[in-house]
């Protein structure tokens, strides 16, 4: 195998939770480098340390902080190979699903993402605003890097020559469509889900919930986020048809979300109920075996931040817990415990899983995406 090649980067939306989580892990990456940081106008100009409120456990560098803060435009990141866009939804812009579908360029005032894409630049988003747009794969890097063979089809629609844009999914939904993968690899198609998720204050941002909202409190209630459940779910764990130019959706996949908000730093969980196609289901220690034997796609494929266990099946009746449990496989991997048959015969199956939201629930996903798009060659 040949060696890994170096990458610089940029990121887009430097200042913000997300941003701030590409950075801290690009810093410790061994062939990614940090070469650019763009955030608003306003911070623009500014060093990085003078523009930021640092939010993040490790400190920043002196390096890092007498970065220049750039406008997120494409000619302020010339010469990076790969940008990292940690962009809030309403920002970062939209290609449109209907321009897509009728072949129509946007022209007039377009967003950060749109404007790199169409400059030619490689592109690997958290944002939502693209994740349903049918031109633009959905990737959860240790389930769907195959969804990667659609970019060559973006790119002849865009005029692209190195070009492309590639989504991560929501946070909540990543914790998911992992161990789902898993079980449909082994047991086929799950049928109908119900999912009740908690999700951690680091999931809304900077300064993100108020403290007197969150304190002694569960919030019942997280705006858009029970939408992207089913959408994103079916997208990611469908196929690309024959043409390599759309997904087919997993459109017999039925899922009922509730999300909650609660008082926890980093972690999202979620109980998980859940009805296989195929019956009779498979025993407890079926489904154990195959959740903790599951390889990923971007181990198989060698990606240096690829976790080494994508799923890490908990015995302890009590576990995972967010504060034991997050870093688990350097916050990359998905914990699942409670692993149970429903008594009541309602449901084939009922877990527990947990992973870390800003990990592989957001920055470093969109991170074995960008190692995956080197290794297979787009990048």
């Amino acid at each position: 195998m040949s060696p890994f090649p170096s990458k610089k980067c940029g990121v887009l939306g430097c200042t913000g939770s997300v941003g701030q989580r590409f950075i801290l892990l690009l810093a410790n990456h061994p062939h990614f480098t940090l070469h650019a940081v763009g955030a608003s106008s306003r911070s623009a100009g500014k060093t990085y340390k003078e523009a930021v409120r640092w939010k993040q456990a490790t400190s920043m560098s002196e390096a890092l902080g007498s970065l220049v803060v750039r406008e997120c435009i494409p000619s302020e990141f010339e010469g990076c190979d790969l940008i990292f866009s940690g962009l809030d939804s309403d920002v970062a812009g939209e290609i449109g699903l209907l321009a897509s579908l009728l072949f129509v360029l946007i022209t007039a005032e377009e967003k950060p993402e749109t404007a790199f894409l169409k400059a030619n630049h490689r592109v690997l988003s958290n944002a939502s605003s693209h994740r349903q747009n049918p031109l633009v794969p959905l990737i959860v890097p240790t389930i769907n890097t195959s969804h990667f063979s659609l970019i060559p089809h973006q790119r002849t629609h865009y005029s692209l020559s190195t070009g492309f844009l590639v989504c991560n999914s929501n946070c909540a939904v990543i914790g998911l469509v992992i161990p789902f993968a898993a079980l449909q690899a082994a047991f086929g198609p799950i049928s109908t889900a119900s999912i009740v998720t908690l999700q951690a204050v680091s999931g809304a941002g900077y300064p993100g919930v108020s403290s007197m909202d969150i304190l002694d409190n569960t919030i019942p209630f997280i705006k858009g986020e029970e939408d992207k459940i089913q959408p994103e779910a079916r997208k990611i764990l469908g196929t690309l048809n024959a043409e390599q130019t759309g997904f087919a959706m997993q459109e017999g996949l039925r899922i009922s979300a509730t999300c909650n908000r609660v008082p926890v730093l980093d972690g999202h969980s979620a109980c998980v109920a859940l009805k296989f196609e195929k019956q009779p289901p498979p025993s407890v220690e079926k489904v154990k075996a195959a959740l903790s034997g599951y390889v990923s796609e971007a181990q198989k494929m060698g990606c240096p931040r690829a976790p080494e266990r994508a799923i890490v099946v908990m015995e302890e009746p009590d576990r995972p817990q967010p504060r034991l449990d997050r870093d688990m496989q350097d916050g990359y991997g998905v914990c699942v415990g409670r692993v149970r048959v429903d008594e009541s015969g309602i449901w084939d199956l009922m877990f527990t899983a947990l992973s870390h939201n800003t990990i592989i629930g957001a920055a470093g996903s969109s991170i074995i995406n960008a190692e995956a798009a080197v290794l297979m060659g787009y990048a």
